[in-house]
């Protein structure tokens, strides 16, 4: 996308996530009391309520899920088509993310592709994308 994407509101809860790529890695909240993995990054668990959560720094490595092609340019400037997917992360059972696949012609995205992510930095920012494994094209 050559347009600017729009940017999140950065929190206390949700910070970690959108700026933590700076290291290669994305950044999932996960639950200190009960272990459970928390996304979207709230700062409580969903599933005991507690609100010791930290950050839990993966791979980010995962399988298409859904996805739809976006034939829409929502905002001028905005390169389409583009795949809008989502992705089962396989570090962390249970979390799925929404993101975009990139890097590829968007007609060879299949459900049960392998998947890793890669960042796009924008000032502090590094958006999760992701782009096929080798095996998968």
């Amino acid at each position: 996308m050559t347009s600017p994407r729009p940017l999140p509101a950065l929190d206390e809860d949700n910070r970690m996530f959108w700026t933590g790529g700076a290291d290669g890695m994305l950044h999932i909240q996960r639950c200190d009391a009960c272990q459970s993995f928390i996304h979207p990054p709230t700062g409580v668990c969903r599933h005991c309520l507690s609100d010791r959560v930290s950050d839990c720094p993966i791979e980010g490595r995962g399988t298409i899920e859904s996805y739809t092609v976006n034939h829409q340019a929502w905002t001028p400037g905005m390169d389409v088509p583009f795949v809008i997917a989502r992705i089962a992360l396989s570090e962390v059972p249970g979390v799925i993310l929404t993101s975009n696949v990139i890097g590829c012609d968007p007609g060879i995205v299949r459900i049960g592709q392998h998947v890793h992510v890669t960042f796009e930095e924008n000032g502090e920012y590094h958006i999760p994308l992701f782009r096929l494994d080798a095996d998968a094209t």
